[in-house]
């Protein structure tokens, strides 16, 4: 049986109190809290094995090389690849950005590089430098008046235009929408396109199978999935990775350098210069062992009747317009208040100990094709509680009605 107060347990944040009330954390699009023994992790790393990886013959170098490659197979088996094709990063960003730029020699003048009106700005504003570097043309697939794209207009844009590169989220981070990227992904790789997903709001909520996708590219952020800041993740088939030039350079991923020639390591340590987040991966690979730890139909039934409940009580507020698509979604609710903007509304929220985030959260290409400014956005994750909900619905109720007086 699914406790969520067990796994509330785990994660001493939820336990405060803002504003003389209790958290209610519905944020979680932006970054997901800490459990426990993530937290103890890094802390241990610093504690006791402190060193630099690689190279090192002494123990406590080969003790955090063991720990620190260990993690990189943990998640290889989560996500159903060779340890070999994973990179490590600091975020999402800077992976979709390494993508890009080792993209760089594969396009010509007028290739067509294929995003969405749903991307995140990291995935729209790379595309934009490489094709200001190549001279591709990037084209978007529409979003209808709700923030949902149209199936088969997507699917006619890529046989039609036959882009070189189609790159998008696998849930969008402004509305929750879960897009239908398996057959998008089937899509464009029968008109021969690089596949690219942004998989930053998927990576814990749906637990991708890389294999059964058969994308080209993947990548997410440690942080969205429980684990610390400044990691990230990139996948890439590893031909690809080894067809593309370095990032960055420096040590670790050389393999000979003279005054006048270096030559480079293979995939992936070819993408890792310098001194990685040697702890924050480490704790990372805890992170995976919590998701992994709770069956996956208990995480999807759990948070269904949250979000579930999140919906039907917003539907019932008049003042209240609501973004996205409500059906495939991992649990964002995006939505308006008539005539209020919504920094006011989320200020007010805040005072009832409830945290939201408010603005176009790097969704302004989305904004703009929805001919609004931003959304309040309530994002839940697996220790979210229906009676959390329940205090969030009476608080903005309270709110909306102080903001009409």
């Amino acid at each position: 049986m699914f406790d969520v107060n067990a796994i509330r347990a785990q994660f001493p944040i939820l336990s405060r109190t803002v504003h003389n009330n209790s958290l209610v954390y519905l944020d979680n699009g932006a970054t997901t809290h800490k459990p426990l023994n993530v937290i103890e992790k890094e802390r241990e790393f610093y504690l006791q094995n402190n060193a630099n990886v690689h190279r090192g013959t002494h123990f406590l170098s080969a003790n955090a090389t063991a720990q620190y490659e260990a993690v990189r197979e943990i998640l290889a088996d989560f996500l159903q690849v060779q340890s070999r094709e994973l990179v490590w990063t600091k975020g999402a960003t800077e992976s979709l950005n390494l993508i890009a730029h080792g993209l760089t020699p594969l396009l010509q003048p007028n290739d067509i590089i294929l995003i969405s009106e749903l991307e995140h700005h990291a995935n729209i504003v790379p595309w934009q430098q490489l094709a200001l570097r190549t001279g591709a043309v990037i084209k978007a697939i529409k979003v209808n008046r709700k923030g949902c794209i149209h199936y088969e207009r997507a699917v006619a844009q890529i046989q039609n235009l036959k882009p070189k590169i189609v790159s998008i989220c696998h849930a969008s981070n402004g509305l929750g929408n879960i897009l239908p990227i398996e057959s998008l992904i089937r899509e464009a790789k029968a008109i021969g396109a690089i596949t690219v997903i942004d998989g930053a709001q998927s990576f814990a909520q749906i637990r991708p199978n890389l294999r059964e996708l058969d994308c080209d590219f993947y990548v997410a952020s440690a942080h969205k999935a429980f684990g610390p800041t400044g990691v990230g993740l990139l996948f890439g088939k590893y031909e690809l990775l080894n067809e593309m030039p370095p990032y960055q350079c420096g040590g670790e991923m050389i393999d000979k350098v003279t005054i006048s020639h270096s030559s480079f390591n293979q995939a992936p340590s070819k993408f890792e210069a310098g001194t990685p987040n040697i702890a924050g991966v480490i704790a990372f690979g805890e992170a995976i062992k919590f998701i992994s730890s709770i069956p996956f139909e208990e995480w999807t039934a759990h948070k269904k009747d949250v979000f579930n409940t999140l919906i039907s009580e917003m539907q019932t507020i008049e003042q209240v317009e609501l973004y996205g698509d409500l059906n495939d979604n991992i649990g964002t609710v995006s939505f308006t208040v008539k005539n209020q903007h919504p920094i006011d509304v989320a200020t007010l929220l805040d005072h009832h100990g409830i945290a939201v985030r408010t603005g176009h959260h790097c969704n302004q290409p989305l904004m703009d094709a929805l001919a609004i400014s931003g959304t309040i956005r309530a994002s839940i994750a697996i220790y979210n509680t229906v009676e959390e909900i329940d205090h969030f619905i009476f608080a903005l109720r309270d709110v909306i009605s102080l903001l009409e007086e």
